[in-house]
């Protein structure tokens, strides 16, 4: 079935969606509203110095790969909160994360953001489904990524379908960084992204964690501005697979294949913990 969409002004503001995404509870249905939303975004460019100096990339006149999950964040926060979304918000779990960049992600827009949920599927913990937001300009689509997350405590029918897996490739230490217990909130400020699990243990605790974890995204983000020098410009993809959370405070190692035109890396903690594993190649 064909997406309806509904075209929004601007994006929508955070303060209402975050008290919406709090108040709800429970799982209301077993299908996704055939319904994406869309709008016209600009990057500030005090806040985006914020993000490169919070995740560690240089100023290269180019967008940081992982920013438009940034510009997309309140739109993205009202596709799961509407009413007709069938999952509540708190409690998904975010497996993995793929990204494409098409072309240069130059200038500072304006450009259209597009956000959409598919690929519903069963897993042997619940059902997964995709959050698909797309960055375009005039020229088209620039930028394209795929947030799979996990709706646990649901069933549906059908076989679960596991996701194919490049064969491991020799890596060596390439940077190692620490994560401060103020991260979370300190990523919270740029992102708009105020989950309680990423803010302190006070407010970890109640979703089953002893300490605030890391947000995978400032993780994946940390990682590719340590790979700057082995991606190109544009036309390349990366995709990563969350694993054990980073637990705050942390030391976090990273270790990456050598530059070519494929490549796998991950991250690290104490006693050699698996937090995220990754994949780029060109397209």
């Amino acid at each position: 079935m064909a997406t309806e969409w509904l075209d929004l002004h601007t994006p929508p503001a955070l303060p209402g969606l975050l008290l919406r995404a709090a108040m709800r509870r429970g799982i209301t249905g077993k299908v996704l509203p055939h319904k994406g939303l869309r709008c016209p975004v600009t990057v500030d460019s005090a806040h985006l110095a914020r993000y490169r100096q919070l995740c560690g990339f240089t100023d290269d006149a180019r967008l940081p790969a992982t920013y438009p999950h940034v510009l997309a964040f309140a739109l993205q926060m009202k596709l799961l909160t509407e009413p007709d979304f069938p999952f509540p918000l708190l409690g998904l779990v975010h497996l993995e994360n793929r990204i494409r960049v098409i072309r240069q992600l130059a200038g500072l827009g304006p450009f259209t953001l597009s956000v959409e949920a598919s690929n519903l599927a069963p897993h042997d913990k619940g059902a997964v489904f995709s959050v698909i937001t797309r960055l375009e300009d005039q020229l088209g689509l620039l930028w394209e990524g795929d947030s799979r997350l996990l709706c646990r405590g649901m069933k549906l029918d059908g076989p679960t379908v596991g996701r194919s897996q490049p064969a491991s490739q020799p890596m060596d230490e390439l940077d190692h960084w620490k994560a401060s217990t103020d991260i979370g909130r300190r990523y919270a400020r740029v992102s708009g992204d105020y989950n309680p699990i990423h803010l302190s243990a006070l407010t970890a605790k109640p979703f089953g964690f002893p300490r605030a974890i890391a947000h995978g995204l400032w993780n994946k983000a940390r990682a590719l501005a340590a790979l700057q020098a082995h991606l190109p410009a544009s036309g390349y993809s990366v995709e990563v697979r969350f694993q054990k959370p980073v637990l705050l405070p942390s030391e976090i190692r990273m270790r990456a294949s050598l530059p070519a035109a494929q490549g796998q890396f991950d991250l690290l903690g104490k006693e050699d913990v698996p937090h995220m594993v990754g994949y780029w190649q060109v397209i």
